[in-house]
């Protein structure tokens, strides 16, 4: 039998186009779906990337030229060692540093300051020395001169002889900014000054941040690493680490800082992705349908099945390529505009103080635009393989459209889906990411969408037996449900789309609400006191003496005065650094103070008690019962690992210590902050007025228990601000696509409509009857879509979350806005049903049947 005698090109040309200009709605939301996926995830990769790098170049330039670095454990170590470096033979110059964040009086944030030693720090580290004013050079020396880089100079807006105040103590340094940093990266917000003024300055004197060495020429530095690090660890026993700048180690601990972060902000752009591919089935899946008839006809006039094969999924790809290329573009823009405003951390607080550019990656935007293509082949699929696999026979006949969706029936792949879902649900994390949790939400999505078909044919089918032994029953219900029973495939379509979108809003708000509400109640455990005092909102130079702290246990009004002091050490290289807490707190009972979770252990005698946070367990492999060292006042500190408590606050492990311990190895009388509990008849405002006025009161920075906890939900609902965004659209594209799906389907019914008005049914029952379809449907796929919602928010609270940051949560279910979603879902498809079955009614009833005769 001969062929089409019209070339192949020319008709795959007529039928793309054809189907576009028929349907222009459902293809451009389809093409948005892909594009919004592909643009989210491109765009959270290129800021991910710019502050990555960003981060790590002002990394390596505060180190310099420096071939190797000398750190302590702690935050500052005795500078007695740098004689020992500096005097060894193979060193040709040793440059001390001291680093400080600064805290400014009345005001939030903090100044990062470096102390160097001019006369050294211009071999290693040229770009960090100062530019001194014209006749003034020995500035670089003088003890009240500081130089600003030009970012520092933009945000603190002060200009070279202005007069700079920085918090010390309780005490206020008031600095002349005497010219701009030589070599400053754009938004790297730093200071620098000499090192002897600034130990003098902020009361460090004898103390240093780290030591730069310069080898000599022919050196091997990497050997040298490991004699200079077994030297050091023979002399000073766990004080001490030997690095290369921006080593493995480095870019592994600034990697740490925010993966877990990044990947479930990438995971969460492509939920749209998924969503896209799933409008994509659907418009093809119904375009399929619609032209069942057609297709059959191209076959029997001659077109190979490979052809028809080749030419749905040239209609997939075609959205999937514009979607991807515009989801490309989109994706820069989007990425621009978001370092503009929000900075390479997008309001998360991983990376303060850079001001990052971002650069267009070629490879990431392939890998991105090909997932995009991939995932409209992956949609369009099946479609394909059935309008390529249908007998032309019976597809040219009408009538036989629920027969091409018999395969979506199947119940055993959808089941198979769902149990190696709940069987990876329960498999240990991937690189301390949850990888198999996603994949388990992923398998759980296509199984619950896969049993839509059978779901919905059984319960319709019950629904229209309990409707048809009831009296007096609306005809108009009957028939919806008559229709709803017998034609699952299509119904499916419609419900995976409701299902897709509800399911995946469901678990995010869930998992979100869970998290705030836990944050909310741990800070309601923690902060018991009515009054919380520092001596400065943020850095690390305030503090509080011990007469001070004997002044403000004395102050009227004053029942009970705690002290508390927080100092950041190293536990491993390749790992951000840990902060030890050290508390007044009691050993026998640590829960006043502790949100304590799982067992705990009784405090041996003469034992020192810790007890560590969740995060201890999974980086570290502690456990309660064990021994813990820490580095301690330039030694190696044991203590006893009493118990485990949540910490939302320090994502990296913290470690809750008895001040008192803290003191009797350090030697440190000082605190940072001070939990004052006001005695009876003695109010909060009451006990800031008494604090007000001592000596040192005015320098101090006081809040309640209720400002501290609106400000940290202030703080959450920012760093939650992108997934609310992610969240908002995954919902919107649901919305749109459901209420495509309905529309088609309404317009592809034509006929149907046109016999019913024949037999008598009138106009406005018809309009019911679409009114029943689309209410009932979207109830159907309300309820699965909230019990499969509620199982993936039960896998992001209990496994992705706690793989991925290394804290627990309670789960807690926000009603309003779930009931609120769902109304609005439900609404929307019925009013998309009637928009459409108006239109579909409105050619009247001969006209609707004529392709009949």
């Amino acid at each position: 039998m001969p062929g089409l005698s019209l070339p192949t090109g020319i008709l795959s040309r007529w039928l793309l186009f054809g189907e576009w200009r028929a349907h222009p709605v459902r293809a451009l939301l389809a093409i948005a779906a892909i594009a919004v996926g592909v643009a989210m995830g491109f765009a959270i990769h290129l800021i991910n990337a710019a502050a990555f790098n960003e981060f790590s170049a002002a990394v390596k330039t505060l180190a310099g030229q420096a071939d190797v670095q000398v750190a302590g454990r702690e935050p500052l170590f005795d500078e007695s060692v740098y004689a020992k470096l500096a005097a060894h033979p193979q060193v040709a110059v040793a440059a001390p540093v001291l680093e400080l964040s600064a805290g400014f009086p009345g005001m939030q944030g903090s100044l990062r300051i470096v102390g160097i030693d001019a006369f050294r720090a211009g071999f290693i580290s040229p770009d960090l020395t100062g530019v001194p004013q014209d006749g003034r050079m020995t500035d670089v020396l003088a003890d009240d001169a500081l130089f600003l880089s030009p970012a520092a100079q933009a945000w603190l807006q002060k200009r070279p002889g202005d007069t700079l105040v920085l918090r010390a103590g309780t005490g206020d340094v008031k600095l002349r900014v005497a010219g701009p940093v030589q070599r400053a990266r754009a938004g790297q917000r730093i200071a620098v000054m000499d090192i002897g003024a600034m130990q003098w300055r902020f009361n460090q004197l004898g103390r240093l941040s780290r030591v730069d060495l310069k080898l000599r020429d022919g050196v091997d530095r990497a050997a040298f690493q490991r004699s200079l690090a077994r030297e050091l660890e023979r002399s000073f026993p766990g004080r001490f680490v030997v690095r290369q700048p921006n080593d493995s180690d480095q870019e592994e601990r600034n990697a740490n800082l925010s993966r877990a972060y990044r990947v479930n902000l990438t995971v969460l752009a492509l939920v749209a992705l998924f969503t896209g591919a799933f409008l994509v089935f659907s418009t093809q899946a119904l375009s399929v349908m619609r032209r069942r008839s057609q297709f059959a006809l191209l076959r029997v006039l001659g077109l190979e099945r490979n052809g028809l094969l080749g030419q749905v999924l040239l209609e997939g790809a075609s959205l999937g390529v514009l979607g991807a290329a515009l989801g490309i573009l989109g994706g820069y823009a989007l990425a621009a505009l978001a370092l503009t405003y929000f900075g390479g951390d997008l309001g998360a607080g991983y990376f303060p103080g850079i001001r990052p550019q971002v650069q267009f990656t070629p490879v990431a935007a392939t890998v991105f635009f090909l997932l995009g293509l991939g995932v409209a082949l992956l949609g369009c699929l099946a479609p394909a393989l059935e309008a390529a696999n249908a007998r032309p026979a019976v597809a040219i006949k009408s009538g036989a459209d629920e027969a091409a969706l018999s395969r979506l029936a199947r119940v055993w792949p959808s089941l198979l889906c769902l149990s190696l879902g709940a069987v990876l649900a329960f498999a240990p994390p991937v690189f301390e990411l949850p990888l198999f949790g996603y994949l388990s939400i992923a398998l759980l999505l296509i199984g619950g969408i896969g049993l839509m078909p059978r779901l919905a044919a059984e319960a319709f089918r019950r629904m229209e037996g309990l409707l048809l032994r009831a009296r007096h029953a609306p005809p108009t219900l009957l028939l919806s449900l008559s229709r709803l029973a017998n034609a699952p495939g299509q119904a499916a379509i419609a419900l995976g789309g409701v299902l897709a979108s509800f399911s995946l809003m469901v678990a995010m708000g869930i998992m979100v609400a869970s998290f705030r509400v836990s944050v909310d109640d741990w800070m309601g455990h923690i902060l018991p006191a009515d009054l919380y005092v520092r001596a400065a909102s943020s850095g690390n130079t305030g503090f509080l003496t011990p007469e001070q702290q004997a002044a403000l246990r004395a102050t009227p009004g004053v029942a009970q005065a705690h002290f508390l002091r927080t100092r950041p050490v190293s536990l491993s290289p390749e790992r951000p650094n840990v902060v030890v807490i050290a508390r007044d707190i009691d050993a026998r009972d640590p829960g006043q103070l502790l949100y304590l979770v799982g067992t705990s252990a009784p405090v041996p005698s003469g034992a020192r008690p810790a007890w560590v946070s969740e995060a201890m367990l999974d980086l570290y492999g502690v456990r309660v019962g064990q021994t813990l060292t820490l580095p301690l006042g330039g030694a190696q500190a044991r203590f006893f690992v009493a118990g485990v408590w949540r910490d939302y606050a320090n994502q990296a492990g913290s470690v809750v210590i008895r001040l008192a311990d803290y003191r009797a190895l350090t030697g440190e009388g000082e605190v940072t902050d001070a939990a004052l509990f006001a005695a009876r008849g003695s109010s909060a405002e009451q006990l800031e007025g008494a604090v007000r006025a001592l000596p040192f009161g005015a320098a101090l920075q006081t809040m309640s228990a209720g400002e501290i906890r609106a400000a940290s939900l202030r703080i959450f609902d920012r760093s939650f601000a992108v997934t609310y965004l992610l969240e908002a659209i995954a919902i919107a594209i649901g919305l749109s696509g459901v209420a495509a799906s309905f529309s088609a389907q309404t317009l592809a019914r034509s006929k149907e409509f046109g016999m019913l008005r024949h037999v008598g049914v009138t106009r406005g029952q018809v309009l019911g009857i679409l009114a029943f379809e689309g209410g009932l449907l979207t109830l159907l796929g309300v309820a699965c879509g909230f019990a499969l919602g509620l199982v993936i928010s039960l896998i992001l609270v209990y496994v992705v979350n706690p793989q991925s940051f290394h804290w627990t949560m309670g789960l807690h279910l926000p009603w309003t806005l779930l009931g609120s979603v769902a109304a609005v879902l439900v609404g929307a498809s019925i009013l998309t049903a009637l928009v459409s079955g108006r239109y579909a009614l409105s050619g009247g009833p001969v006209r609707a049947v004529r392709e009949d005769w």
